[in-house]
């Protein structure tokens, strides 16, 4: 829909009320995020992009040709001119044995890195002639953590006793506030006067970040009325959201999960053109010894690659493949049996392979998964909206998800390994 068709709603008046938004904000007697309160929301859209368009001498055309009505992203954007279009492509299928996932996958990738669905597409395909992945959700619980002041240690003490001891009445408070959240466990940390407590949450197929925020809000209130502390900041960054953090490497945040694969040796030699023993050792020296040599949280090649693809397809919050970078792959030999049932050091080996996920924050409801192509490219992959049970699309996003990671970092390594990474950039003119 372009400017003209929206101008030329509304019986003919839409340019009328553009042409009134701009003069009002000319004047200075309204702002860019008033201008919703005049006009419905794709006349707002209209006069802001027009307006932008005089202060800047840009030309927004092509921002302004989006699909779908401004009013459908009003939960997500403010002062919105229009929308930024990335290309979104497809890659698969592959097979998934997952926890909640099963049966054949394609999914949508959203990017603007040349090559990257091609790899990825590479990895899938060597995986489906592997006979599909498995993938499974190991852990789940979305995390806020507030900090309190107390006057020392013995206060601090007493605080991490009552909570130990009250555990039931924090979650009637949280789960009060929601209909579909529980509350699973409150872990306690002290730094002197600091007092943090990390609570963590089932949010059921919604990523759960503001539940999660409005729920521990209304427990941290029992916290001050039981406990001599007080409430400094409902976040004290031991959640840990949208950084670096190695407590979400090891505790998990969202989604913890794997996936994996053993492909025969000679689907390696065939489909990626080096062997097995290359592609482990690759991985060893790049991903492992290299990424702790670098103090790195992520000991992977390349998993945010797919994981910001994935998150931008299907409307997740893209700040989170900060976490969703915090992956560990692993590739070992497994040795090829001989007719005696012992190792044969002439065949060569079967390559097991796998990426794990330590914080995977998704969902399949909620924020921008009901924007209109995003809730496409979920339903591409057969999971918008709700599970049943509850709960189980956003574990099946994730499984999925995770095996798209373990295809790219598949057919990296194998590049790397092969020699082939410059000359497959090149082949494709990226």
């Amino acid at each position: 829909m372009n400017d003209s068709e929206r101008d030329d709603e509304d019986d003919g008046r839409g340019e009328l009320d553009v042409e009134a938004l701009l003069e009002a904000l000319r004047a200075g007697e309204l702002r860019l995020h008033e201008l919703e309160d005049h006009a419905d929301a794709d006349v707002a859209t209209a006069a802001r992009r027009r307006w932008l368009e005089g202060e800047t001498a840009a030309s927004l055309g092509t921002v302004g040709e989006y699909a779908f009505p401004a009013a459908r992203a009003e939960p997500n954007i403010e002062n919105m001119i229009g929308a930024a279009q990335v290309p979104m492509g497809v890659v698969g299928p592959v097979t998934v044995d997952g926890g909640a996932a099963s049966g054949a996958y394609h999914l949508p990738l959203a990017t603007t890195e040349g090559a990257l669905l091609a790899s990825v597409n590479r990895g899938l395909s060597v995986i489906e002639a592997a006979g599909g992945a498995a993938a499974r959700v190991t852990k789940n619980g979305m995390t806020r953590a507030p900090v309190f002041r107390v006057e020392g240690v013995v206060e601090a003490a007493e605080t991490v006793e009552w909570v130990g001891e009250h555990l039931e009445e924090l979650r009637a408070a949280a789960e009060a506030t929601t209909s579909h959240g529980a509350l699973l466990d409150v872990e306690p940390y002290v730094v002197g006067d600091s007092v943090y407590l990390r609570f963590a949450y089932d949010t059921k197929d919604a990523m759960g970040m503001n539940m999660a925020t409005i729920a521990t809000e209304a427990a941290c209130a029992v916290v001050e009325e039981q406990t001599p502390a007080s409430l400094v900041a409902l976040s004290g960054n031991l959640c840990s959201d949208k950084k670096p953090a190695a407590i979400n490497a090891v505790e998990g945040r969202g989604r913890s999960v794997t996936a994996d694969v053993v492909i025969p040796g000679e689907i390696v030699e065939e489909r990626l053109h080096t062997t097995a023993e290359a592609i482990a050792e690759a991985n060893t020296r790049k991903n492992l010894i290299g990424s702790a040599k670098a103090g790195s949280l992520g000991f992977n090649a390349h998993a945010a690659n797919v994981v910001g693809a994935a998150f931008l397809a299907t409307g997740q919050d893209e700040a989170q493949v900060v976490e969703g970078a915090n992956a560990i792959t692993t590739m070992d030999v497994r040795p090829r049996d001989g007719d005696d049932g012992t190792a044969d050091p002439d065949k060569s080996g079967d390559l097991y392979a796998s990426v794990s996920l330590a914080s995977l924050e998704v969902g399949t409801v909620g924020g921008g998964t009901k924007l209109p192509t995003q809730a496409e490219a979920l339903e591409v992959l057969g999971l918008r909206g709700g599970g049943d049970p509850p709960g189980s699309n956003a574990d099946a996003l994730a499984e999925v998800i995770a095996v798209g990671a373990l295809a790219g970092e598949l057919s990296l390594l194998a590049a790397l390994a092969s020699r082939h990474l410059a000359s497959a950039h090149a082949d494709l003119g990226r």
